[in-house]
């Protein structure tokens, strides 16, 4: 439901006198005709909650774990999952399985660590749930390189080789803050022995909407709250 993926929602939707556009939805006489916007019925709820403008909203959402359109799209299979606790608890990928491309919106951000929303149900663990997901859908074309291409939400263009570096990074920092979080460390006690250090260079930030103090903070309260659930 970020801004920076839904607000241009009211133009994409906007259909310009005289034109056509295949796959728009088909209303009433007299009503005018707009692209669909398909999202996870999550993000209807929590953008309703928030008071998004009605046009900014998904016209049709689905609630299973996947959803596949009923018809090919602009000559295209396009087949929609749902990650339930990645970004948020609303993300979807997706896949456009003619041209072997997915769509990964913010599970995958070249630019950064992974952004993790807590009060909109993301997870450290549920990005990595997700990054393998997308990995298991993937195939190369050689060995680790060109075939499936993936869209992040932020970045550039990733084959199956850059999502396992990523996966693979992210997997190692949630490892060291899940050890530190059983050992019953505080969170400035796992700020200050810097377990991110090695990848600060290619995805550390310290000034922006999301820094790498702030990667690390959700991560280690995102594990809190897995540790005490587990407790008896």
């Amino acid at each position: 439901m970020d801004l920076d993926h839904t607000g241009g929602n009211e133009r994409l939707s906007e259909l310009p006198a005289g034109s056509k556009i295949v796959g728009v939805t088909f209303p009433p006489v007299g009503v005018a005709p707009s692209a669909t916007v398909i999202a996870h019925e999550t993000i209807l709820d929590r953008m309703t909650e928030a008071k998004a403008p009605s046009d900014r909203l998904p016209t049709e959402t689905y609630h299973v774990a996947s959803y596949k359109l009923s018809e090919f799209f602009n000559g295209e299979g396009i087949q929609i999952y749902h990650e339930p606790a990645a970004h948020t608890d609303g993300d979807s990928i997706v896949y456009f399985r003619y041209s072997d491309v997915i769509a990964a919106g913010d599970i995958l951000n070249t630019d950064s660590y992974p952004v993790i929303e807590l009060d909109k149900g993301g997870s450290i663990n549920g990005v990595l749930d997700a990054l393998n997901h997308i990995l298991d859908l993937m195939i190369p074309e050689f060995r680790s390189q060109g075939g499936t291409w993936v869209i992040p939400g932020h970045g550039r263009l990733c084959d199956i080789g850059d999502v396992a570096n990523y996966r693979n990074m992210v997997a190692v920092i949630r490892d060291r803050i899940e050890d530190m979080v059983k050992r019953g460390l505080t969170l400035e006690q796992v700020r200050a022995a810097k377990p991110t250090m090695d990848y600060d260079g290619l995805y550390g930030s310290t000034a922006g909407p999301w820094t790498t103090d702030s990667f690390v903070e959700a991560a280690y309260r995102s594990l809190n709250q897995n540790k005490r659930r587990e407790q008896p």
